[in-house]
C-alpha cells in the first residue's frame, strides 16, 4: 500500500490485491450512494455490491485508490486488468475480435459531492493509469451509461463527464453493451446501454 497526500486534508491511499479487503464495505456503500444519482439512477444493495467488489481482492494487479478525510473514506476509484475483470466487460471486446490482453479496465470512480472540484477525479485517473503502465498495459478503458438528452430525471444544469474524459485523452471506441440493474423510481430490473471509452497509454 502506498500513501500520499493530495489536496488540503485529503489523503489518497493506493491498495492492491489483498490490501483492498478492508475497504470493500466503504466502496460498496459509496457505490450505492453515488450511483443512485443521475445518470445511473442505480438502486443497489449492499450484499450485491460487496460480492461484486470481491473479485478485486483476488487479483494482485487490481487497485483501489481511496480518498480519505481523516478516518472517513469519501471516495474510491477502482481498476483491474481486463483479463481479470467480470466477463460482461470483456464480452464487447471479444465479440469484436479485439484482444483483451494489455488493457486495464477502469471500474468506478465514486466521490461524495462535497469533495468534488478539488482535483481528486484527476488524481484517481493518474493513479490508475500509473498502475496500468507499471503492469505494461498499452491501453485503458471504461464504460458509461447512455442517457437521452431529454431524460425526465435529468437535473437542471446537469453537466456530464464527457469533456473531462476527453481532456484525459479518452474517446468512444465504438463498443457498447447492455447491463441490467434496478433503477430508482422504477419497478424491477431493466437493461441499460453502456458505451466504452478508451485511450492508448504512453
Amino acid at each position: 500500500m502506498a500513501r500520499g497526500s493530495h489536496t488540503d486534508d485529503i489523503i489518497l491511499l493506493r491498495c492492491c490485491g489483498d490490501d483492498i479487503y478492508p475497504y470493500l464495505d466503504a466502496a460498496a456503500r459509496l457505490r450505492i450512494e453515488v450511483f443512485r444519482d443521475y445518470p445511473y439512477l442505480y438502486e443497489g444493495t449492499f450484499t450485491y455490491e460487496r460480492d461484486y467488489l470481491e473479485h478485486y481482492v483476488s487479483c494482485p494487479d487490481s487497485i483501489f485508490v481511496c480518498a480519505m478525510d481523516r478516518e472517513d473514506v469519501v471516495g474510491i476509484s477502482t481498476a483491474i486488468p481486463l483479463v481479470a475483470a467480470d466477463v460482461a466487460f470483456q464480452k464487447p471486446f471479444l465479440d469484436a475480435d479485439q484482444p483483451i490482453q494489455g488493457i486495464f479496465y477502469l471500474g468506478e470512480s465514486v466521490l461524495l459531492p462535497q469533495y468534488r472540484g478539488r482535483g481528486i477525479g484527476h488524481a484517481f485517473f493518474d493513479h490508475r493509469e500509473a498502475q496500468a503502465k507499471k503492469l505494461g498495459c498499452h491501453a485503458a478503458t471504461f464504460c458509461s451509461v447512455i442517457r437521452p438528452d431529454n431524460h425526465r430525471l435529468k437535473p437542471h444544469g446537469y453537466r456530464s463527464n464527457e469533456s473531462f474524459w476527453d481532456k484525459r485523452g479518452y474517446q468512444r471506441n465504438g463498443l457498447r453493451a447492455d447491463f441490467p440493474w434496478s433503477e430508482v423510481y422504477e419497478q424491477g430490473i431493466t437493461s441499460h446501454e453502456m458505451e466504452f471509452w478508451s485511450r492508448r497509454l504512453e
